[in-house]
């Protein structure tokens, strides 16, 4: 093997320095300024690109409480809606209830007078049946002839005892 051989091996150690310095300028002075400016991109555009996620994530962010504070506002006003309508209606509930106590109070009244004008007219047929039916009993009974005037007067005195 030649490396092994102790003759060449002066030779071949400087061409190893040759090698090696010119690999190394060749490295220093072309690959890596290349491979410098490639990382330098590299982490310029990272450096971007997290900057331009931060400035989404503070653009949706805003954009997430704008949108809670319009829902949050038009809950709001959707309670105040459903408030006012069922204050409305409550109200029409209460005029409409007011309406339908004040038909059945007036139709109660007409009743009661209805009733009181029945009642009337039975008592006073009643004063009239009594009347005849005493005369009857007294035509009967004692045999005699009594007036219609005395007859109402004893009726009238028997309705009111």
């Amino acid at each position: 093997m030649p490396q092994l051989d102790f003759s060449t091996y002066i030779p071949q150690l400087v061409w190893l320095a040759i090698s090696f310095i010119a690999l190394y300028l060749l490295m220093a002075r072309v690959a890596l300024p290349r491979i410098a400016t490639v990382i330098e991109e590299r982490r310029d555009r990272i450096a971007s690109d997290l900057d331009e996620a931060e400035r989404s994530k503070a653009e949706s962010e805003a954009a997430v409480a704008a949108y809670e504070a319009a829902l949050a506002e038009a809950r709001s006003k959707a309670h105040d809606i459903a408030r006012a309508n069922r204050e409305k209606l409550n109200a029409e509930i209460d005029a409409e209830r007011a309406k339908v106590d004040a038909a059945a109070a007036e139709k109660m009244a007409e009743a009661e007078r209805a009733i009181a004008s029945a009642k009337d007219a039975a008592l006073g047929e009643l004063n009239a049946v009594a009347g005849e039916l005493t005369e009857a009993i007294v035509k009967q009974l004692v045999g005699g002839k009594v007036t219609k005037k005395k007859v109402s007067d004893a009726v009238d005195a028997a309705m009111k005892g």
